[in-house]
């Protein structure tokens, strides 16, 4: 598989949640989880995983969004849908009728957060231990704060990149920052630095 049908995900510092997606010449603003970008995720900790996952399908409003063409799977979110979150429940990490007696995420939602989802195939074949739930493509706060996990775009963002997405493409999600991987100050680069911070006082 080229990088061209992989979804690639990274933050901008280790200090923030903001990050791009690039899929092929095509990048979005994105925001990660509230819990930074991790390799070793648990249930609760606002995280986002470390790693490759399938595109499972998609879950849409249909009440409030016009889907576009796509090819993944897809049907309308219903209001007795939910997707569980615990890990005690021998349907943890699948969608779920609500209410139920296992703890469980609302997927219909006020907040238009889940207006459009996409699954993300984590810890879902089958699901173990308490290695997190619910991980999503979906919908982003105005003031893209970090998610619970998963990565959520701008509601247009998004609609724009889910007729590109396939039952081949992939979400990978980069351990190391854009900053982290800039190249080092050059000798030429310090050297002007050097001129600049140079004072006349030095003489």
């Amino acid at each position: 598989m080229t990088d061209e049908n992989v979804l690639i995900v990274q933050a901008d510092t280790a200090e923030t949640s903001l990050g791009w997606a690039t899929l092929g010449e095509r990048r979005w603003r994105c925001t990660v989880g509230a819990g930074g970008i991790r390799e070793d995720k648990v249930e609760g900790d606002s995280a986002t995983p470390v790693g490759e996952f399938p595109l499972r399908r998609i879950y849409y409003r249909n009440d409030l969004v016009v889907l576009p063409k796509v090819a993944l799977p897809a049907r309308p979110i219903s209001e007795h849908d939910g997707w569980c979150d615990d890990p005690r429940s021998p349907s943890y990490n699948r969608l779920v009728h609500i209410p139920n007696e296992w703890g469980a995420e609302k997927m219909w939602r006020e907040d238009g957060l889940y207006d459009l989802v996409v699954v993300v195939g984590y810890n879902d074949d089958p699901p173990e231990g308490e290695w997190g739930s619910a991980i999503f493509l979906h919908i982003a706060r105005d003031d893209y704060a970090g998610t619970q996990g998963c990565v959520a775009f701008a509601r247009n963002d998004l609609l724009e990149l889910l007729p590109l997405l396939t039952r081949e493409t992939r979400l990978r999600v980069l351990s190391h920052s854009a900053a982290e991987e800039a190249p080092p100050p050059s000798e030429e680069d310090a050297r002007a630095k050097q001129f600049e911070d140079f004072d006349e006082k030095d003489w």
